[in-house]
């Protein structure tokens, strides 16, 4: 018998200035336009002795998400991986190797000229 196994994707974006790193079994682009759709995100198993504070707040920031929608804009990277990691949340100021994507220059008013 073979089994046939899901894949496992590792997700990378950018939200409120924190670098994100989720794990999901599911994702592909949404019906809504610019935005990619995430489902049955995967974090540790809780029965484990050692607890990650910062794994813990991503399973209580997405506790009771169905499925999360991210901004393409926001993605840095996806990759299909052999085995879930840890998620995790760092900061992206200095140290990190991932430069987010560059966003449009937005003149303060919008730009619809002098008020």
């Amino acid at each position: 018998m073979s089994k046939i196994a899901k894949s496992i994707y590792r997700i990378l974006f950018v939200s409120q200035g924190k670098l994100y790193e989720l794990y999901a079994r599911d994702i592909h682009q949404d019906e809504l336009y610019g935005f990619i759709e995430v489902e049955e995100l995967i974090f540790g198993e809780r029965s484990s002795v050692l607890v990650n504070p910062a794994e813990e707040k991503l399973r209580n920031e997405f506790a009771d998400v169905k499925r999360t929608f991210i901004p393409i804009n926001s993605v840095m990277r996806i990759d299909e991986v052999e085995r879930e990691g840890i998620s995790k949340i760092r900061s992206t100021e200095g140290g990190d190797n991932v430069m987010p994507f560059p966003q449009p220059l937005m003149p303060p008013n919008g730009g619809r000229g002098k008020d």
